[in-house]
């Protein structure tokens, strides 16, 4: 299956059943905070190598948490009842979306460029993408950043600067996202981090059902 190219002038993007098997769906375009809003009320986001072209994703089954499924394993348990947290939201975006590149970088490489964290903080001005800093003993343990559109959370990326300090950050948002009745949080990506705390697997068609329900509220 071909991999369409899409063109700065027009914002579209092809539909997203059209997909590779690996999810790649187009190339091209650019980071603006139309196309972006775009993408990801299709169920479509960015995702590429610094210095190459925008590569644009959509892969056919969804990895997803639920927030009401979060998992909190005996360990994190007993972690969290023997330090005080404080969760915060939008501390400081471009920090938190900086640290998330500098840890990347460090560890396996990252797509987080100059040109994306642009593109973020321009999507954070606006109001759409969101970041999420934990305070352990308020001293910053860790956090991540995503996109929040109606009631869905795409998650991007995250960091820890002590233990469990992301770890930390996802259930105490997850717990926030449930009270506020959101459907659901994005992986993008399977990992088995993100397994290990409730992430599953959801078919493209739930996806889509469920992804058109929290763009209504």
């Amino acid at each position: 299956m071909p991999v369409f190219r899409i063109d700065k002038k027009q914002l579209s993007f092809p539909h997203p059943t059209l997909a590779r098997e690996d999810g790649l769906l187009a190339v091209g375009g650019d980071l603006c905070v139309e196309r972006l809003l775009l993408a990801y009320t299709n169920g479509i986001f960015p995702w590429y190598n610094p210095g190459e072209e925008i590569l644009w994703w959509c892969p056919k089954k969804r990895f997803v948490i639920f927030p009401s499924e979060i998992h909190i394993s005996h360990s994190m348990k007993k972690y969290m009842k023997k330090h005080t947290f404080r969760i915060a939201l939008n501390k400081n975006f471009a920090d938190t979306m900086h640290r998330c590149r500098l840890k990347r970088e460090f560890n396996e490489g990252t797509w987080i460029s100059d040109e994306m964290e642009e593109a973020y903080c321009r999507l954070h001005e606006q109001g759409y993408a969101v970041s999420v800093e934990v305070f352990e003993d308020e001293e910053l343990a860790g956090g991540f950043y995503g996109v929040s559109i109606g009631k869905c959370f795409f998650g991007e990326s995250m960091f820890s600067e002590k233990e469990n300090g992301s770890k930390t950050a996802l259930i105490a948002f997850a717990q926030l996202l449930e009270q506020q009745n959101f459907l659901f949080i994005d992986c993008q990506f399977h990992t088995e981090h993100l397994e290990r705390m409730g992430g599953r697997y959801i078919s493209w068609e739930t996806y889509v059902e469920l992804l058109q329900k929290g763009l209504q509220r």
